[in-house]
């Protein structure tokens, strides 16, 4: 199939009202004289999954099933599009109208007329149907006056064929898509997204009708517009329909949600209603490369985008936001949400990717922060960390600990390590996580990935029997807690490589910490486990790039060696950072080296690097090559100099004497 972009181009034709793509037939064209091909291939479902997905965004795309589904997006130099799609099992089918064209063909009858108008349709429908529709095995009969929602030869007369028209008043010339005031509840249509969407009572029930007081939308015959005509979701005035990728400009809603059911499965559910919301914000989100997407009651949507946080849209009131994070609440956790408040999981969609979600109770509402993970396990060098430290993988025991401030990154270094091991060993890796983040792949390693909650109970718990599953990698997700500690360096010292993170500033108060976390009576027989089974730490930040479009990371290395076990053994941690000056023969690196770094290297400001170390003065003077608190002198004059050295002999003849 050629490239959409020049498929979309002969809209731009004097009377050419629609392009039309369906599986197994050329792409066509309607024009005055009726549809012609303008292109001999034929099209693939692929192909026209690819085209959708282009104009409405994979969330909506996915959403289309055996009942019609409808957007209107804005598209460049062709003005408002309407979009209807259709699939049956591996057929599929869509048709892109200019907006206006369709508007004028489908101007719809009122509920007074319809009636009317239903009997002659359905002796029209058949006979229009037959030619176009190849024996019913098209979606919808293509011919001139053929309804789309006939969906093979002679199914217009039957009363419950129609996508909203259930009579037979949809063929085209009546509105095309869904001219549904003939159905029971007259004014519940879908909305037939043009000029005649004013057909139903107050040309508010349509939840694709988007004038500015349309309401949530009537998803099924009977349901009229919404108590709120301010709360629409798919309507939200004439400026929601300019957006094909999710998040709708104005009025705080976000458009193209009109589908009359979800087929995507997201947290083992099926989407419906706000759950089908939340996955358009979701992919917008990712759309945009923000690292958390937040939603909050009485608040807009926030992303995080280069460590700032921006709103998107409108409020979004305490109903609409429990609406869209209920439902991907999973079962065994919502005991949990209403007994403390909170509760935490990841929430999965092979369209959208993956997430990790807390959601919890606020004072206006429900609140979710949906933290974005990468859809492939990051690496080393895309993470911009040094490669050093994938030498400590080979190591065939000990701990590693990666640490940091939330949010910093830490997750995606352990699974960068992870993924190198899974790369390029034959070990058994066994991972515990609360929850899961990234799913590795089957590589050259056996990788067992179990989540608290869902598959052990604590992280503690999961390590003691960790060691009767013969692993020789374990990846804690954090460690959190004394028990968790214990274990952990128990794990290091009986012959296995442990790798897990902690919320620590720095390398040595990551030591100081895990010491610290034990009775005093325990801390010694804990420092001799430490100098001898560390092998790496690696402290790390995440700062805004110099352009502010991404983030870049600073990172602390200070790997394991016997002067830093002597340090350890001795209690002479307030050393470390003296040793870490001197170290870089051991491999050490400095969280200042790697600012300055950085800073050099034009990737990050020094004003905003100056904001995350401990001396900025000294930092500076690494950048600049200057002393800290020193200024340039002044030239010195002639005067000055003869001045200088009658003094030098002042004192010279009065130490002779």
């Amino acid at each position: 199939m050629r490239p959409l972009a020049e498929l979309l181009r002969h809209l731009s034709r004097p009377g050419v009202t629609e392009l039309t793509l369906a599986t197994g037939r050329p792409p066509m064209i309607r024009g005055s004289s009726g549809y012609e091909p303008v292109d001999p291939a034929a099209v693939t479902t692929e192909d026209v999954v690819r085209a959708l997905q282009a104009m409405v965004g994979v969330a909506r795309a996915s959403t289309v099933s055996d009942s019609p589904s409808q957007w209107s997006v804005n598209a460049n130099g062709l003005g408002a599009l309407s979009i209807a799609a259709q699939r049956r099992g591996d057929l599929m089918h869509l048709r892109l109208s200019r907006a206006a064209e369709a508007g004028a063909t489908a101007a719809a009858p009122t509920a007074s007329t319809a009636a009317t108008a239903a009997a002659p349709a359905t002796a029209r429908a058949p006979t229009a149907a037959g030619p176009a529709s190849q024996g019913a095995a098209g979606y919808g009969a293509q011919g001139a006056s053929a309804g789309y929602g006939t969906q093979g030869a002679g199914q217009a007369t039957s009363a419950a064929a129609g996508y909203g028209a259930q009579a037979a008043a949809r063929n085209v010339a009546t509105g095309g898509y869904g001219a549904q005031a003939t159905s029971p509840g007259a004014s519940a249509g879908y909305g037939t997204q043009g000029a005649g969407q004013a057909t139903s009572p107050g040309a508010s029930a349509g939840y694709g009708a988007q004038p500015a007081s349309a309401g949530y939308g009537a998803q099924d015959a009977g349901q009229t517009s919404s108590p709120s005509a301010s709360a629409g979701y798919g309507a939200q005035g004439a400026a929601a329909q300019n957006t094909a990728t999710g998040y709708a400009p104005s009025q705080g809603g976000y458009s193209g949600a009109g589908t009359q059911e979800a087929a995507r499965n997201l947290a083992a559910s099926r989407l419906t209603g706000g759950a089908r919301d939340l996955a358009v914000v979701l992919e917008q989100g990712r759309s945009v490369r923000a690292s958390d997407v937040h939603v909050v009651a009485e608040r807009p949507v926030l992303f995080r985008l280069a460590g700032d946080l921006v709103p998107q849209g409108g409020v979004l009131d305490a109903a609409r936001v429990e609406g869209m994070l209920l439902p991907v609440v999973p079962e065994r956790l919502r005991a949990v949400l209403e007994r403390d408040g909170s509760c935490d999981f990841s929430l999965d969609s092979p369209e959208m990717g993956r997430f990790r979600v807390n959601v919890s109770r606020h004072r206006t509402g429900l609140k979710g922060t949906f933290r974005v993970i990468a859809r492939d396990i990051p690496t080393l060098e895309s993470l911009g960390l040094p490669q050093d430290i994938a030498k400590a993988t080979h190591h065939h025991q000990g701990l590693i600990v990666i640490t940091g401030p939330s949010g910093h990154g830490k997750t995606s270094t352990l699974a960068a390590l992870v993924d190198l091991i899974n790369s390029h060993t034959s070990h058994h890796i066994l991972t515990v996580e609360d929850p899961v983040e990234f799913v590795h792949p089957r590589k050259k390693a056996l990788i067992s990935q179990r989540e608290v909650g869902g598959h052990t109970r604590t992280f503690a718990s999961a390590l003691k029997g960790s060691l009767r599953e013969d692993p020789d990698v374990i990846v804690v997700g954090e460690l959190r807690d004394t028990e968790t500690v214990r274990m952990a360096l128990a794990a290091a010292e009986t012959g296995h490589l442990l790798i897990s993170t902690m919320n620590t500033p720095s390398a040595a108060k990551t030591i100081d910490r895990l010491i610290d976390l034990f009775p005093p009576a325990d801390q010694q027989q804990v420092r001799l486990s430490l100098s001898s089974g560390l092998r790496l730490i690696v402290s790390q930040r995440l700062m805004a790039s110099a352009d502010g479009k991404s983030m870049v990371a600073a990172a602390e290395v200070l790997p394991g060696s016997v002067a830093l076990g002597n340090l350890i053994r001795d209690n002479k941690t307030y050393q470390i950072p003296s040793l870490q000056q001197r170290g870089k023969s051991l491999g050490i690196v400095r969280f200042e080296d790697s600012m300055a770094d950085l800073v050099r290297a034009g990737k990050v400001k020094l004003e905003v690097a100056k904001g995350f170390v401990d001396n900025p003065d000294e930092l500076e003077a690494v950048v600049t090559g200057r002393r800290p608190g020193t200024t340039v002198a002044a030239p010195e004059t002639s005067q000055d100099s003869a001045r200088l050295l009658s003094k030098m002999g002042s004192l010279m003849g009065r130490k002779g004497g």
